[in-house]
């Protein structure tokens, strides 16, 4: 018998539906894995989120990491001009907040333009001067109040997480870390920090209460605190989930950002971990980060991806790799999957969702709900 672990595999109606050759109609309210959609060029026109709609769309997320108010907001209003035309089927707003960023500034003169190499190991003091002029030495930051923000042993982020900073200690004006990675890097890099800080508040009082928006997703949480200062606003984080899962509604699992912070390899643990602790506290979780991203450029799947997703229905082959994590995390328990450049810049957003919607519904067909979320 094939039934364990909350699956049904060796259920008559569950082979039957295996094997039917015509996929599932959309299904707005049975279907209990939800699709979130990032909003973007590809996909704000009205007529297209209404097509979105169709397939499968529950949730439009508009990531506050690029745009302006005045750009969201009329996103916001195609999203709801297209719900008029929907109204059988509401769409939430998700508002993702842009988080704790900050930049290195520019290298001295002779090295302008160019890079500069770190190496593992070494001292690399971070100056809060921006108008200073940095090399392998000594960098400049964008942010006045970084000794204040970190303290020895925190781990800073930059150039999208390629290299890695522990702090070793912190002055009135600098602070001085060690280099956790070689690296060659150029000027301008970004920084990430935990917390929610000035352009998060203002984007939650001036625009997310303003508009209605439905959620409100924070940025690199390291610890319970974080979301209590979110929720203050509105009227580490591994090793503290347990704290942040108490502390807020749900919760993203971002893969893309936790692979930057632990081994890659660790990446699927952590989340069917995190999956497994917010089924048994109540809490919804959303799996996110490069689900589909090869639907960004075609229409389908991957040469390796389209052996298997033409009979889905039928059997998930080994090499279907993306496809496998999504139906894995759908079978882990994950309330929610995201699209991001598939919806906001790809080319083909309707197959996108679509597709998705697919894999979400077979997860579906064979899971047993009444067994509980002890899926390992």
């Amino acid at each position: 018998m094939y039934q364990q672990s909350g699956l049904l595999l060796d259920e008559p109606e569950t082979r039957a539906n295996l094997i039917a050759l015509e996929s599932a109609a959309p299904d707005h309210f049975s279907r209990k894995c939800k699709i979130i959609c990032t909003m973007g060029p590809a996909c704000w026109d009205t007529d297209m989120l209404v097509k979105l709609i169709d397939q499968g769309l529950n949730i439009a997320r508009l990531n506050f990491s690029h745009g302006d108010h005045e750009g969201h907001g009329k996103t916001v209003e195609r999203i709801r001009e297209a719900c008029k035309q929907r109204p059988d089927k509401p769409v939430a707003i998700l508002l993702d907040t842009k988080g704790p960023e900050i930049r290195t500034g520019f290298f001295k003169e002779e090295l302008a333009g160019g890079k500069i190499n770190l190496k593992e190991g070494q001292e690399l003091k971070l100056v809060t001067d921006y108008t200073f002029k940095g090399d392998a030495t000594t960098l400049a930051v964008s942010y006045q109040q970084l000794p204040t923000a970190v303290k020895p042993s925190s781990i800073i982020l930059a150039a999208d997480g390629s290299l890695s900073l522990k702090v070793k200690s912190c002055g009135s004006d600098h602070v001085i870390t060690e280099v956790m990675n070689d690296i060659a890097m150029g000027e301008k890099k970004n920084m990430n920090l935990p917390g929610v800080k000035d352009k998060d508040k203002k984007d939650l009082l001036e625009f997310g209460i303003p508009q209605a928006i439905d959620f409100v997703a924070a940025s690199f949480v390291q610890d319970a605190e974080d979301i209590k200062l979110i929720r203050k606003t509105l009227g580490e984080g591994i090793n503290n989930i347990d704290q942040i899962i108490e502390a807020t509604d749900g919760v993203m699992v971002a893969r893309g950002d936790m692979g930057m912070e632990i081994d890659i390899e660790k990446v699927g643990l952590v989340q069917k971990m995190i999956i497994n602790k917010c089924n048994l506290k109540g809490k919804f979780v959303v799996t996110a980060t490069q689900m589909l991203d090869s639907m960004e450029r075609a229409p389908r799947p991957t040469r390796a991806e389209a052996t298997d997703v033409n009979r889905l229905q039928g059997h998930i082959g080994t090499h279907c790799l993306q496809l496998v994590e999504v139906l894995n995390a759908v079978l882990d328990g994950t309330d929610v999957v995201m699209l991001s450049g598939e919806t906001a810049s790809g080319k083909f957003p309707e197959q996108a969702v679509a597709t998705m919607r697919h894999i979400c519904q077979v997860g579906e067909r064979v899971m047993d709900y009444k067994a509980g979320s002890s899926l390992n």
